[in-house]
């Protein structure tokens, strides 16, 4: 295992150089410093000199890749690219272009993000693994192709329209719950239980057809043919033997979703005014705030990059065959 985590690690260290190098990239040599400064500055009437003082208020006059000027290693330290870039390896996030701490704040709205991200995703297996195992004992009926055929209509339908829909209906209407908004503590979870089940049901379409399609694999395999041969129940089929033998695959798409545990949803977090990671880098991108941009980024392909690891590791615990060499 230790050896595994080892390889792995070292594995992850040229993947996520790419990603600083490919940010870097766009947002230093395609996007010039200059360009940024108007856009944070506005396009209209701007001097250089204004031009050149927030850039050197935010560290962005030094030469991009090698300070020639400078002496010894200062050519290569005395950069954008290592000031700006490679503190990330070491989730030394620095200051946004506003000047905030942006380490602080991934702190702050870490939290907000996991208590909405965390129901969703529990919530979200539980009722369309369900509904999957549902189809499957009912298969080739005609609650089957009607359920279907309700996934592919709600798979169709934009996340929008569930996300203003059920804020009228919940929120306006019925007054079941806030519209949107956000509290500390126990007061969070009458503002989250809107966002909540509207993630749940928009993911419904998608993830009861997928999971659905898992166990259609599986009830087909001698070993289910055995089990009922044995004369297990249909019930007992599904939830002892072929659930079990999904699990592989369950957790394989799971870990695609995994980094908005943490990250955040940026729409749904914009949409109800939920202070998380989703709704900073909306707002980052809005205010051209180009160093918490990065940052999001750059975590968002650590953290994806964890989840995979992670997801190994709990094949072992799903499957007893499955070893990590």
């Amino acid at each position: 295992m230790t050896a595994y985590l080892i390889r792995r690690a070292l594995y992850a260290l040229p993947l996520l150089l790419g990603v600083n190098v490919l940010t870097f990239v766009l947002f230093f040599v395609v996007n010039s410093p200059d360009d940024m400064a108007r856009m944070h500055l506005g396009q209209k009437h701007v001097t250089q000199e204004a031009i050149d003082l927030w850039k050197h208020e935010r560290g962005y006059d030094l030469p991009q890749l090698w300070n020639g000027e400078a002496e010894g290693v200062g050519k290569l330290t005395e950069t954008i690219f290592y000031q700006k870039s490679v503190g990330l390896f070491l989730f030394r996030f620095g200051r946004s272009d506003s000047g905030r701490d942006i380490g602080a704040d991934i702190a702050q709205r870490a939290w907000p993000s996991l208590a909405f991200a965390v129901p969703a995703l529990i919530f979200g297996l539980l009722v369309h693994i369900t509904l999957a195992v549902g189809l499957v004992f009912f298969r080739l009926t005609y609650l089957e192709f009607w359920g279907v055929a309700a996934c592919v209509a709600m798979l169709s339908i934009s996340s929008l329209f569930y996300i203003i829909g059920g804020q009228y209906l919940l929120g306006k209407l019925l007054l079941l719950v806030p519209i949107s908004g956000y509290d500390g503590g126990w007061n969070a979870v009458k503002f989250l239980i809107l966002p909540v089940v509207i993630s749940v049901v928009a993911g419904t379409g998608s993830g009861v057809r997928w999971y659905r399609t898992l166990f259609l694999e599986e009830v087909e395999r001698d070993y289910v043919r055995t089990a009922r041969a044995k004369g297990l129940s249909e019930t007992r089929v599904l939830f002892t033997h072929v659930l079990r033998n999904a699990l592989i695959p369950i957790l394989t798409g799971v870990v695609v979703i995994l980094p908005s545990l943490f990250i955040g949803s940026l729409i749904t977090e914009s949409f109800f005014a939920i202070p998380g990671l989703g709704s900073y880098t909306i707002d980052a991108i809005a205010q051209q705030d180009f160093a918490i941009v990065r940052a999001m980024v750059f975590l968002g392909s650590a953290l994806y990059i964890l989840g995979l690891v992670l997801t190994d590791i709990s094949y072992t615990l799903a499957d007893p065959r499955v070893r990590l060499n």
